[in-house]
């Protein structure tokens, strides 16, 4: 993905790059590899794509010009004069609003990346949506007059340059058009084959490319180093050495120490070193333990703990336990939290048995202690000793006490830590024989001499540092000047200052200290290098490397700096100094180069690159392999074959001077330090072992060594192979001085659906705009692109100083890594590639052409032994008292005549007490003198509606049946929300003059709200009709009830508002709502002696008929709980229940939410009879998370009694949440079989409900793969892609239900997936609509089937859902048939030729971060938008877009196309805790949201 971010200039800039600005800040002209990156940023610049900026709220940025990615507020609407059409559909004013805005930008806002979005496919003039295709067209063809405004688009469009496509505006809209545009392009490579993961969700496999580069050379030839000279002065050890020169020459320096101001702090002499490591090698023996019980034994491991700026306590500890013949374990000092690693140091401390840990004064008393003053045991260590080396803390050894001075033998000299790329750390062991033999072979390549002088600026504990300024200058009584990392970031230069200073003849650097040097050098005059006859680059096999010696030789050559000083090396924890350069004599041939092709590479061969300079890779020889060794290099995967001469492969070396093994792991050892390279026939080349290097490279021409990467950093994208050192190169070379910091870079790659994918991290530098930074971004993905032709997955840059650092400031990349994908990595901007990266997503499925018929589905199923998948209830039975009686008015007049007293409602207030209550004879005459007031002051005619605008209460009930004792037709309606009149007024206005309400019925207080100033505001207030409060009502009775006549008239409206933003009312007949109520009571066997408690709303559905019309039915008592009350006591409703000795209740999942989050956290004991009882015990600590709260306690709740708890919904059953509620509740008496859910929605409002006799809910679990493909597969619980489905309840009395399929309306076959249909007589009868759209009307109320029994009429649920035939039986001992319901076609998501329903990507991506409370996904111009609630610091925002892409195309198949994070309580949820994410998508689109952060995935 190419694609262009130009600097914003001018609004008609010209998108040109300054090949100038790339440069790196020095213009080196052997830079091979900046100007390859210049090249390619230059190749690349007429493709001007937009890359939509993110979008991010005023608090995450720190400095930056705000206008580009927050709209200003208050911003002028005058977006271009698009005028368009008034639509009846819903939500076309604001859509055609933003889209206007979309096409002619906004007058008040210009970003700073003003560049268009354009490329081959996108060149549509006139459209201004790119290729004209896709849906944004459409739409903007049904609200824009697109002709009327054709020159004007052109000069909306003509911002950036030329080319079409649309201007970069802060607008949402403009950005997702933006992104369209730039995904267009066609995506590389082109793929041929599929391979089947483990179903038939078809996953693209790279297959290798057939014209890709393969090796064609001969097989290599191992290569020998020169004879080890022995020469006769060497000693037999460096024991010996040190005890030579420390009685020869005691006054000869060995060591001298800086204090951060450059000072000489310390000078150790090798007479000191020799009496002080004497001195520690007694203690060490002798005075810890006891005689009888020393602690610390020969062979011993002990940990040296020291800080890099004492390298002479350090080196006397060293000795010191060399002479007591100890193995010392060097270390770095654990700080607590700041030490990534230190917790897996503990672990191979551990593994080595160390007990005792060596320490300088300073230092231990720097170690954090505890309150006592001991030192803590840190997180993962073992108990250890800490011991002073310091001289005035150890005893003086006995005059006769000598160390045993031996040989070098096999014995284990030290044990030297190795972090590898998972974070783990691994001790090398290296015998008393290697090291001696490596520090000969290190003095004969170097030529090192005695008295020589020697700068050291490395880690002196471990690899090169210690090699060189530790060990091998104590064989040749060298002078070690150490540096200290700490003065080095101070003063850069003081490496180069020593060396003048003291005329050096070897220094030993790393390429970031020659760097660190040039950045500061111009301060320095008199700087003369003369003296310099090596200089040692420990990281010179670092292919980048090359850069840093080309410029320092660059710069200091007219300093007295020699061409041949300057001197790489690799090396490797495993196999120690693999090769170095030898200082040659002036004026013989230069040292090797090579240029060599990165694609090449990529495929593990070597082509020395002849095309156009762009990708390829600079490489520098570091010399020839070392004295007394021979080495190969061998195919890094599978058998250790030898290479071909043309190949890349792992190096290998067999000499003594090697690590011997990884301490303790006996299986990794063999397979590095015992490896048997064999020839293509198969035979080992060697009798002896070599040791893996862990570096990729070959051995080139004249026997030179040449190190392409590390094993440790490569990356397989594909079938390609990636160093990570390479692509780190890469990003360096684009403008890298200017917003990040240069050592600061982490490369990794992570695992996503089944390939690895490249992650950059950067450390942003604090003084870069957003901007600039995301200029940056953009170019290096170009950079990486051009190069190594490989796409970056995720870019993300963090604040300076914040990525998790190794001891000696570099990056710790295990860390990073694990960070990231923790989502605890706080980037400050994050730009997502997946579009580009992921090519293996499974192929789109292809529907089928209709081919095949219903009749052959339904003869295919019967053929193979399938039920139609068809069920009913049971039948209503026999007809009692009540049941005689069509209209409820009739109903509740028998009642107030036969149990005048019986009380029927019970309403309860917040605090748990009775705020009101009726009687059957109460209800009966309030209704009454409701009719009379409807009569008399309203004067309403029969069939009139009535809007009723009440709280949840008993004013409502009264209402709805005085609105039938007066003829009218009643309409509930929720009243507006007093703090939030302007979004809940308009909805109640809707619903009023939809319904064609001649009249509104209210109380006092909702009637002055209505009249309020506030709602003025909101809505046009003259318009409403009669606003009646009924709190005073008339005294006397009306003069005659109103006796209706025919049962097929309307009893009430029901409205509601869907998930999906539509407002739907369906008209209920008297039929149907007397046989709803009979068909319920029958299911929950309802009696006038029956108490149920409901704490649902009573505006729509099941809830309304529960609240207002079943206890009139059935005679029992409702136990009314407003949900909104448990807002103020979430224990209202179990205490309700509890208290009433409540067998049946009924609740939303918004309150079983409440409940569960509200009591479920705080907490104290549970109930206090219980508390004895252990296995309780058992289940409060298995539940700690979710204990009760000590109110309920104190009332001694008791749920024991419930034996229906029934969650009414109209969506598929949230089974976590059911679940995590019984068993929260378990410990309170609540059986786990009582809770249950319901099912119904517009066309039925209850199809299924639990009940009290029937089996148990029984779940399922399904394939989550073969849904997306409407096919239904039953899975083990836990399998891979499972996902658990509840039983919907069982299905109701009088209610048939089919499955059909909602194409071709042909039935399906049990365990099929099809559209739920319905035969009722509680069917509603129809849309109650202001346009009458009678073809929906007849298509959802009354449809047949094409095939089998044609002459049922059905309603259509609009929901998917299949029916299975348990092994249960029900009350009439037939096999039951379980519901299950998948979710509403509405709502699923078409994508990739596939039905995705959002609860299972919302459930995957709440499930990755623990911040994240809510998600809601939607989909535009077939882009996947993700909104996630953060519950968290807003640092943690950016976090969560790698996490959510990750899992969405883990577990789904699907590239996030946006990431919107947003605060808590964004996401709209209606009363029944429904996510109306069409809302949600028209706030984003319309820039409602005030998001934290919008990320935009290329």
């Amino acid at each position: 993905m190419f694609y262009m971010i130009c600097s914003s200039r001018a609004p008609d800039c010209d998108c040109q790059i300054d090949v100038e600005e790339v440069k790196p800040p020095l213009c080196v002209s052997a830079d091979v590899h900046t100007e390859a990156v210049q090249a390619a940023l230059a190749k690349h610049k007429e493709r001007k794509m937009a890359v939509p900026m993110p979008s991010k709220r005023r608090s995450l940025v720190v400095q930056t010009s705000m206008d580009a990615y927050t709209p200003p507020d208050g911003e002028e609407e005058d977006g271009g004069g698009g005028g368009g059409t008034s639509s009846s559909r819903e939500g076309s004013i604001s859509m055609e609003h933003w889209i206007s805005r979309a096409i002619h930008g906004t007058s008040s806002t210009t970003t700073t990346t003003s560049s268009t979005a354009s490329s081959s496919s996108s060149s549509t003039r006139s459209g201004g949506s790119g290729a004209a295709g896709g849906r944004l067209a459409d739409v903007l063809a049904q609200h824009v007059h697109i002709s009327a405004h054709h020159n004007q688009f052109g000069v909306g469009l003509n911002v950036c340059s030329s080319s079409a496509g649309v201007p970069v505006s802060s607008r949402v809209s403009a950005k997702i058009q933006q992104l369209v545009n730039t995904l267009k392009r066609p995506k590389r490579p082109p793929l041929r084959e599929f391979f089947v993961d483990d179903f038939e969700e078809l996953l693209e496999v790279q297959q290798p490319d057939p014209n890709m580069p393969k090796a064609e050379g001969a097989q290599m030839v191992a290569m020998r180093g020169e004879q080890l000279g022995v020469v006769t002065n060497w000693p037999p050890s460096l024991e010996a050495a040190l005890q030579r020169w420390g009685t020869i020459s005691p006054k000869a320096p060995c060591l001298t120490t800086m204090d951060t101001n450059g000072k000489p702090l310390y000078v150790l002499t090798y007479g000191k070193l020799w009496s002080r490591s004497v001195k520690v090698a007694y203690n060490l023996l002798h005075k810890l333990g006891t005689k009888q019980e020393p602690l610390v034994r020969p062979g011993d491991r002990v940990a040296l703990v020291f800080p890099n700026n004492d390298p002479a306590a350090f080196m006397t500890a060293f000795y010191g336990c060399l002479l007591a013949e100890v193995v010392p374990v060097p270390i770095e000092v654990p700080l607590t939290r700041k030490d990534a690693g230190s917790q897996q140091i503990g672990f191979l401390l551990g593994s080595c048995g160390v007990t005792v840990a060596l320490t300088s004064d300073a230092c231990h008393k720097g170690l954090p202690k505890s309150p006592t003053g001991e030192i803590p045991q840190f997180k993962g260590w073992p108990k250890v000793l800490w011991f002073v080396t310091e001289s005035k803390h150890l005893s003086k050894p006995p005059r006769d006490w000598f160390p045993h001075i031996k040989d070098a033998n096999q014995d284990t000299a030290y044990i030297e830590y190795k972090t590898c790329k998972d974070g783990s750390v691994l001790g090398v062991t290296v015998m008393r024989i290697a090291m001696l033999t490596h520090c000969q072979a290190l003095t004969q390549s170097c030529s090192y001499t005695e008295a020589e002088t020697i700068v050291n600026v490395l880690d002196f504990k471990k690899e090169v540092g210690l090699w060189h300024a530790i060990l091998t200058s104590v064989m040749n009584m060298m002078h070690v000047i150490s540096i200290p990392y700490a003065l080095m970031k101070v003063n850069p230069l003081s490496w180069i200052q020593k060396v003048c200073q003291h005329k050096a003849k070897v220094a030993c650097v790393k390429s970031r200290d020659m760097h660190w040097a040039l950045v500061a050098h111009r301060e320095q005059r008199d700087v003369n290098l003369s003296s310099l006859r090596m200089l040692v680059v420990a990281d010179g096999s670092n292919p980048w490397s090359i850069s840093s010696c080309d410029a320092f030789l660059n710069v200091f050559q007219s300093k007295g700096l020699k061409p041949e000083v300057i001197c790489p090396c690799a090396s490797s924890p495993e196999a120690l100094t693999v090769a170095i350069r030898r200082p040659v004599e002036e004026g013989s041939t230069p040292p090797g180069r090579g240029v060599l092709s990165m694609q090449g590479l990529s495929h593990g061969v070597i082509r020395v690159d002849s095309e156009e300079k762009l990708s390829v890779l600079t490489l520098q020889d570091v010399g020839s392999v070392m004295p007394g060794a021979m080495m190969c290099a061998v195919k890094p995967e599978g058998v250790p074959q030898l290479c071909k001469a043309d190949e890349i492969g792992e190096l290998c070396v067999c000499t003594v001077a090697t690590g011997t093994s990884y301490y303790g792991l006996a299986g990794m050892t063999k397979n590095t330090f015992e490896v048997f390279p064999t020839s293509n026939i198969g035979a080992p080349i060697s009798e002896f072992p070599f040791t893996r290097t862990g570096l990729l490279g070959f051995i080139g021409p004249g026997g030179l060594i040449f190190v392409a990467g590390k094993m440790d950093g490569l990356m397989v994208v594909g079938t390609r192979r990636h160093n990570a050192d390479d692509i780190v190169a890469t990003a360096l070379a684009v403008e890298p001085m200017k917003f990040v910091y240069r050592g600061r870079i982490a490369v990794f790659s992570i695992t996503v659906l089944h390939d690895e994918r490249i992650v950059v991290v950067a450390e942003q530098r604090p003084d870069s705009t957003e901007e600039d930074s995301f200029q940056w971004m953009s170019r290096v993905l170009q950079a990486i692109d051009g190069i190594h032709q490989v796409g970056v997955y995720c870019l993300a840059l963090v604040p300076s100083n914040t990525l998790p650092k190794t001891p000696l400031g570099g990056i710790h990349l295990s860390e990073t890594k694990q960070l990231f994908l923790e989502g605890a990595l706080h980037p400050c901007n994050v730009l997502m590639c997946p579009h580009t990266c992921v090519t293996n997503l499974p192929k789109p499925r292809q529907k089928q052409p209709g081919g095949i018929g219903p009749a052959s589905v339904m003869v295919g199923n019967l053929v193979s032994g399938k039920r139609i998948a068809q069920a009913s209830g049971r039948d209503l039975g026999q007809i009692e008292d009540n049941d005689q009686f069509l209209f409820l008015s009739e109903v509740l007049q028998w009642r107030a005549q036969t149990t005048p007293d019986h009380v029927l409602y019970t309403l309860l207030n917040s605090r748990g007490t009775i705020a009101g209550s009726l009687t059957c004879v109460q209800l009966h005459k309030r209704a009454e003198k409701i009719a009379g007031m409807l009569a008399e002051r309203a004067h309403l005619q029969d069939g009139d509606h009535v809007a009723l605008v009440y709280p949840p209460g008993i004013d409502l009930i009264v209402a709805f049946y005085g609105c039938l004792y007066a003829g009218c037709v009643p309409i509930t309606v929720r009243p507006p929300h007093p703090q939030n009149i302007a979004t809940t007024l308009p909805t109640v206005k809707m619903i009023v003059e939809v319904s064609r309400s001649v009249c509104v019925m209210t109380t006092q207080l909702i009637c002055k709200l209505l009249r309020s100033k506030e709602a003025s505001a909101a809505v046009d207030v003259r318009t409403w009709p009669p606003v009646m409060d009924t709190d005073d009502l008339p005294k006397k009775k009306p003069p005659l009830l109103y006796k209706p006549s025919n049962p097929d008239t309307l009893a009430y409206l029901d409205f509601s508002v869907s998930t999906t933003g539509m407002l739907a009312g369906v008209k209920m007949s008297h039929t149907a709502t007397s046989a709803f109520c009979r068909s319920i009571k029958l299911q929950c066997e309802l009696y006038p002696s029956r108490e149920v408690a409901i704490c649902l709303d009573p505006y729509c559905g099941l809830g309304f008929v529960l609240w207002c019309l079943c206890s009139v039915y059935s005679g029992h008592q409702s136990i009314l709980i407003p949900p909104s009350e448990l807002e103020v006591n979430p224990a209202l409703w179990l205490s309700a229940v509890s208290q009433f000795k409540v067998r049946d209740t009924f609740c939303s999942y918004s309150v079983m939410e409440l409940c569960t989050k509200g009591l479920g956290l705080q907490t104290d004991s549970l109930k206090e009879q219980e508390t004895t009882n252990t296995k309780n015990d058992l289940i409060a600590a298995q539940l700690l998370t979710l204990r009760l709260s000590s109110p309920l306690q104190s009332r001694g709740l008791d749920l024991s009694r419930v034996r229906t708890c029934v969650v009414v919904a109209e969506e598929r059953p949230r089974t976590a949440l059911t679940q995590s509620f019984s068993k929260l509740f378990k410990d309170l008496g609540l059986h786990p079989r009582a809770v249950s859910t319901s099912f119904g929605c517009r066309v039925n409002l209850a199809i299924c409900l639990q009940g009290t006799s029937g089996p148990d809910p029984t779940t399922v679990y399904v394939d989550m793969r073969a849904l997306r493909h409407d096919r239904v597969r039953l899975v083990e619980r836990g399998s891979p892609h499972s996902l658990p489905l509840m039983e919907s309840g069982k299905i109701l009395p009088g209610v048939r239900i089919i499955i059909a399929n909602p194409e071709t309306k042909g039935p399906m076959g049990e365990s099929h997936l099809g559209e739920i249909w319905v035969h009722s007589g509680h069917n509603a009868s129809g849309y109650f609509t202001v346009y009458g759209d009678e073809a929906l009307q007849s298509d959802h109320f009354s449809s047949r089937l094409s095939f089998g029994d044609t002459q049922t009429i059905w309603a259509r649920t609009g929901y998917l859902g299949f029916l299975r035939r348990t092994e249960l039986t029900d009350a009439s001992g037939e096999r039951h048939d379980a519901l299950y319901v998948v979710g509403a076609l509405e709502e699923a998501m078409e994508l990739r030729g596939m039905r995705y329903h959002p609860i299972d990507i919302e459930t995957s991506v709440i499930r990755t971060h623990k911040s994240i409370t809510e998600c809601a996904v939607f989909t535009w111009t077939n882009l996947l938008v993700v909104v996630v609630e953060l519950d968290g610091s807003e640092q943690e925002a950016l976090d969560l877009v790698p996490l959510v892409t990750n899992v969405v195309l883990e577990e789904h198949y699907l590239i996030v196309g946006v990431v919107v994070v947003v605060d808590i309580g964004v996401i709209p949820i209606n009363s029944r805790g429904e996510k109306q994410r069409m809302h949600l998508r028209d706030g984003f689109l319309a820039d409602q949201l005030d998001p934290i952060y919008v990320a935009y995935n290329m």
